[in-house]
């Protein structure tokens, strides 16, 4: 089963079709929302929500190629499945090598796309949450001291207490306060877990 807010974006200038899909995405308990061009869909925000696309790749106006590049150049990361009733070798290997999650042509079995679409739905989830998580350490970063950020790349770079006391110009003590109140700020439980926060955060020091 999928959670309620999941969203499955359809955009398909042939109405027909996108009644067919709305018909098969709902039929295993999907939320499903329509498009007749991809500048429609663009029109509102990018969605907060796990969440894909279900994409023409001939479309009137920006074609789906066109879409999927602009996506990334918003760095809109919503997986896309590609569906068409034209395609070609070259055509495919342009989008799969873009990021799509599948290159499906008309008529492609029900079950194949569903199946694209649960796999771009359970990308788009865990994509949110490692966002979400990058976000509350952020958050905790922001709250250390002008001092402890200046500290924490030099304790995660591995450099002794009182390497960083003789860099920064102060004492070896002074030193063990910021970096234990920099550790707790962060609620790292260990010198590794500070370490995998601040290469999450791409602090320096961390770079290896």
């Amino acid at each position: 089963m999928t959670d309620r807010e999941d969203i499955v974006f359809v955009i398909d200038d042939d109405a027909s079709m996108r009644e067919a899909l709305n018909s098969l995405i709902r039929s295993v308990g999907l939320r499903a929302e329509l498009f007749g061009s991809a500048k429609e869909f663009l029109r509102q925000s990018p969605p907060s929500v796990p969440s894909c696309l279900v994409v023409d790749i001939r479309l009137p106006g920006m074609s789906g190629l066109e879409f999927q590049r602009h996506l990334a150049e918003a760095d809109v990361r919503t997986p896309v499945i590609f569906i068409t009733a034209h395609g070609d070798v070259p055509m495919s290997v342009r989008a799969m090598k873009a990021g799509a999650v599948e290159f499906l042509t008309k008529p492609f079995r029900d079950q194949d796309l569903l199946d694209a679409i649960q796999l771009a739905l359970e990308s788009d989830r865990a994509r949110l949450q490692r966002e979400a998580q990058l976000a509350v350490l952020r958050h905790r970063f922001d709250s250390l001291t002008p001092r402890e950020r200046e500290v924490l790349p030099l304790v995660v770079s591995g450099r002794l207490n009182k390497e960083i006391a003789k860099k920064l110009g102060t004492s070896e003590i002074t030193i063990k306060m910021h970096r234990a109140s920099a550790m707790r700020k962060m609620q790292a439980e260990s010198l590794v877990d500070l370490v995998k926060m601040a290469a999450r955060l791409g602090l320096p020091g961390t770079e290896s």
